[in-house]
């Protein structure tokens, strides 16, 4: 097939239209050189060196020929501009604000407004950070963009999934929260947005910024107890109007092939047949993979893949993220194969030779690896307890019962988000249920 690159500095000319006609194939996929170059710190475990190397396997095993491949010159260019105003749709003023001025450089002088929004050890004051954010923003705005518009039946955004990023805190490695810009952007054409998490770090900012509401169910399946960020129990449901739409799945260490499998079916199943989405947002963290330098899950890259397979059996749009992810030569080769499972293209187990970090792979240079001999900690009872409670609190929803008025689908007819009112009064319910929480562990 023919390669379509899709970059705006090409023919400014063309109308958006015709650009956007260019879209060919059923998968598109972003990525921008300039986020490789992005460094958290030398001694820091997030990487963004990680999508780089992706991207540059992804082009080796010849994948690229059959997606739409744009870049965040082509989204601000000629889907939508992701700016300032885009970002505090969600995040507040005050903290992007900060985010635009702060540099590694003049930090000293804003050491009350850093500790405020926790700029500390595990977020620290990055070089070009604005810039940063609206890299991996563009991509997960824009990726909602194509799919709202039908362009493309599945978007890929690796550099996106940063999952942890609050209203106005920086959070586990995370600044802004592309997942839930990306969301908002849906929620302008779909009526409901069931967003996904296999992260081995339960995604509390995705979940905090939809808690309220019955149009966006969040579904996290993560290690709790003693682990950060320490929220996804399994009676967090949601409140108010979102009650029974957020889902929690806590798991122990050890976490393998066969129990994601025999967890995810059942719980995406009735999902599925009580929420009945318009389109999913799943969230690839690979921390969740054996032998993660941060993580505790004995997954193998297969494993993690069947996420993404069984996900695509339901025939509804998906945005595919990424996410954690702190073993650098691992996270290249679940991206990629999962690349090639959006696409239904097999590729080989050993890593192509004109690979230019191919020295990464060493020295087995192969796709897929064994797990670790780590012992399974979540016991088949377990889990049959934690399916048959979410199920029973997924039987509470009624069916689609989510609606928008004047609903329709495509770019001209989007509807406004009253985004105050997904918002709102959050943080006074948050503290409520936190005081009773407390008062329950008291007596």
């Amino acid at each position: 097939m023919q390669l379509i690159v899709l970059k705006s500095q090409q023919q400014n000319s063309q109308t958006l239209f015709g650009r956007m006609n260019l879209f060919k194939q059923k998968v598109t996929y972003y990525y921008d050189e300039e986020f490789g170059t992005y460094n958290y710190s030398t001694t820091h475990p997030m990487k963004p060196l990680r999508v780089a190397i992706t991207d540059d396997l992804v082009g080796h095993y010849g994948l690229k020929q059959y997606m739409n491949c744009i870049d965040q010159s082509f989204v601000q260019t000629y889907i939508k501009r992701v700016d300032e105003d885009v970002l505090t749709q969600f995040h507040s003023y005050e903290y992007i604000d900060l985010i635009k001025i702060i540099t590694p450089e003049n930090k000293c002088q804003y050491e009350d407004q850093l500790y405020r929004f926790n700029f500390m050890e595990d977020c620290p004051v990055l070089d070009r950070l604005f810039d940063f954010c609206l890299c991996q923003t563009s991509g997960s705005v824009g990726a909602a963009c194509v799919i709202a518009d039908q362009k493309s039946n599945i978007a890929i955004n690796w550099s996106g999934g940063l999952h942890h990023a609050k209203q106005s805190e920086a959070s586990g490695f995370c600044y802004v929260n592309d997942c839930v810009l990306g969301i908002l952007e849906l929620l302008k054409t779909y009526q409901r947005v069931l967003y996904v998490d296999i992260d081995i770090h339960h995604g509390d900012g995705v979940e905090e910024a939809f808690y309220l509401t019955d149009r966006v169910m969040t579904c996290s399946f993560h290690k709790f107890k003693e682990y950060f960020p320490g929220t996804g129990h399994i009676d967090d449901v949601g409140h108010d109007k979102g009650k029974y739409y957020a889902v929690n799945f806590p798991l122990n260490e050890g976490l393998n092939d066969d129990s994601i499998q025999h967890i995810f079916k059942p719980v995406i199943d009735k999902i599925m047949e009580n929420f009945r989405p318009d389109v999913v947002m799943l969230q690839g963290g690979t921390d969740s993979l054996s032998g993660d330098r941060l993580g505790c899950f004995n997954l193998s890259i297969k494993g993690h893949g069947t996420c993404i397979e069984y996900l695509k059996k339901f025939n509804v749009p998906i945005i595919m993220v990424g996410g954690g992810g702190y073993t650098l030569r691992n996270v290249p080769r679940c991206w990629t194969y999962e690349t090639s499972l959006a696409l239904n293209v097999p590729i080989q187990d050993n890593i192509p030779d004109e690979s230019e970090y191919k020295v990464y792979f060493g020295p087995e240079y192969k796709l897929h690896l064994p797990i670790s001999n780590m012992e399974e900690q979540n016991s088949k009872d377990y889990l049959e307890k934690n399916i048959v409670q979410i199920l029973e609190n997924l039987k509470q929803i009624t069916p689609g019962c989510a609606q928008i008025d004047h609903h329709a689908i495509g770019k001209e007819s989007r509807q406004k988000v009253d985004y105050q009112e997904l918002f709102s009064e959050y943080r006074d319910n948050r503290e409520e249920m936190q005081i009773e929480q407390n008062q329950d562990i008291q007596e």
